[in-house]
């Protein structure tokens, strides 16, 4: 250990001093540190400034590159959900149109689907009597088209 303290962490002064050998001693309980070895004093580290820019990068210009997608489904069976469930699962939005379905499967899928919206804090809304939008966290739905669907019935 004295090795490498005298290797890596001290150099030597040309000055006697032998307040840094006796500190030695303490720090690392070592008995028979002679006069001249005491005679070390920790290197001065040099500090180098660090190379500063004044190029300005936007916040928001990762999601410039990136381009959201909204993607349109028209499922017929139950299997087809897990493909839905996926896209909103990559974080894109996804219109759901029902019609072509039996109006039970499409009941099962619309709370599948609210389920999969849940669990990633997203928001699945109603916008044509069997059409829905679901959308991830990243979206934001504006606007209410409920007095149009009030008027077609609620099938689920």
């Amino acid at each position: 250990m004295d090795f490498l303290i005298r290797l890596f962490l001290f150099r030597p002064i040309k000055e006697g001093n032998t307040m840094a050998a006796n500190f030695l001693k303490s720090l690392f309980g070592e008995e028979d540190i002679d006069e001249q070895d005491g005679l070390y004093e920790t290197s001065e580290q040099v500090s180098t400034p660090a190379n500063t820019s004044n190029k300005v990068v936007s916040i928001n210009s990762g999601r410039l590159n990136q381009m959201s997608q909204i993607s349109l489904y028209e499922p017929r069976l139950y299997a087809d959900v897990k493909q839905i469930a996926s896209q909103l699962l990559e974080g894109h939005a996804v219109i759901v149109n029902f019609t072509q379905m039996d109006t039970n499967v499409a009941a099962r899928l619309v709370d599948f689907l609210n389920g999969t919206v849940f669990a990633i804090d997203g928001e699945m809304k109603r916008i044509g009597k069997e059409i829905f939008l679901c959308t991830p966290k990243n979206y934001e739905i504006s606007g209410s088209l409920t007095s149009n669907l009030k008027n077609d019935g609620d099938k689920f």
